[in-house]
């Protein structure tokens, strides 16, 4: 896709991710009252809103909105699994960069149960029978993957297991995060298994929450004294190909679409992997992240057991990885995640995630998937 005009972040927003009594309303009312106060813009200035989540009747975002006293504006409403919030937030760059709106809002929330997707989500809660006690699908597909990765590259459960590790140890600086508890490889791979090699600290949990993203022109931004905000400098959305499928289970995750999706982002911006300094990717499971630093370009096909064991994608490293725990610490609420992967991203571009901050972060880099599939990749920096 062709870039048109730039489009900037000027306000952020998000829930902590828990599982909680509050409806989403309340969250979503949390999530974009965080947004307006960071951008320092009025509500009335939005010409369209996108909002994702994956249960619930229609028009949902509609309804968010209407208690807000948001009435009358465009709102669309996006579903497409995991990548939910990340489609809303591409939809809503669409609309600015092309110039038909000057300022619109992105926003996703979830409302989850405890338990696997298997037993909730349309599609799947008709076949789940408990009584089975079979391992979630989407355990299945993400730990084939794994398997298919070792067997290709020789990488190992204990590689696997140290993305959770470096995961939770960064999610104990994060307020919103919905565990904050440090924990030893030891302790990974000795959780219930869930699907080899997939234990279940190395699977991410359910949770509720909601995120929100405000999205304006260039010539917005000025008019309203925003003098340094946060830039899209690149985006881009696939979905899968046929010749996705050749590549076996790697394939059926999402490694296709992923790659296409970074190779267009970096080229859009103008960046490569080299020039990242901070990273939120989609570690719904531990071998999706460490398959994915592959697909992002961080090091050649095969070699991504290698930086998580010489800690290049820790702090110190070359890259810092989900410093906000990511899905396996934060929480996934699925329509959520990539707004909330936006607020973290545009939080450390300002400086301001104190405890977690990464030093020197000037380009960041989102990756969310969802498989069906759909996959967003963005650019982000702070010229």
């Amino acid at each position: 896709m062709k870039k048109g005009r730039d489009v900037h972040v000027i306000g952020v927003g998000m829930t902590k991710f828990e599982r909680c009594n509050r409806n989403y309303i309340e969250l979503v009312e949390e999530a974009v009252n965080g947004a307006l106060a960071m951008s320092g813009t009025p509500a009335a200035d939005f010409e369209q809103a996108f909002c994702g989540y994956v249960s619930g009747m229609s028009a949902q975002g509609q309804r968010a909105l209407y208690t807000m006293g948001l009435g009358g504006l465009p709102v669309f409403n996006v579903h497409n699994y995991c990548s939910t919030g990340s489609n809303a937030l591409f939809l809503g760059w669409q609309a600015v960069t092309s110039g038909m709106s000057e300022c619109v809002l992105c926003f996703g929330f979830e409302k989850m149960e405890k338990g696997s997707l298997d037993s909730q989500l349309e599609g799947l809660k008709q076949d789940f029978k408990p009584e089975e006690k079979k391992p979630p699908q989407a355990a299945v597909m993400f730990g084939n993957g794994g398997r298919q990765h070792m067997e290709l590259y020789g990488t190992t459960r204990e590689q696997f297991a140290k993305v959770s590790v470096k995961n939770h140890r960064h999610s104990v600086h994060n307020p919103r995060s919905q565990y904050r508890e440090a924990c030893t490889l030891e302790e990974v791979l000795a959780s219930r298994p869930v699907y080899d090699p997939l234990t279940l600290m190395q699977c991410c949990p359910t949770s509720d929450g909601a995120g929100a993203a405000i999205l304006c022109s260039a010539d917005y931004a000025k008019k309203h004294g925003i003098s340094r905000p946060v830039r899209i400098a690149g985006i881009s959305m696939q979905t899968d190909r046929p010749e996705d499928w050749g590549l076996g289970f790697l394939g059926m995750i999402g490694v296709g679409m992923s790659r296409r999706s970074a190779q267009n982002a970096y080229e859009m911006s103008g960046y490569g992997p080299k020039d990242v300094q901070v990273i939120e990717l989609h570690d719904c499971f531990s071998t999706n992240e460490l398959v994915t630093y592959e697909s992002l370009q961080l090091c050649p096909e095969g070699q991504g057991g290698r930086l998580i064991d010489e800690d290049q994608v820790t702090y110190g490293g070359k890259w810092v990885v989900n410093p906000s725990g990511g899905l396996l610490s934060k929480g996934h609420p699925l329509g959520a995640t990539g707004l909330a992967q936006c607020f973290e991203l545009t939080s450390q571009l300002r400086g301001e995630c104190e405890k977690r901050q990464v030093e020197g972060a000037r380009v960041a880099l989102q990756h969310n998937v969802g498989l069906g599939g759909a996959c967003v990749v963005a650019v982000y920096d702070r010229p």
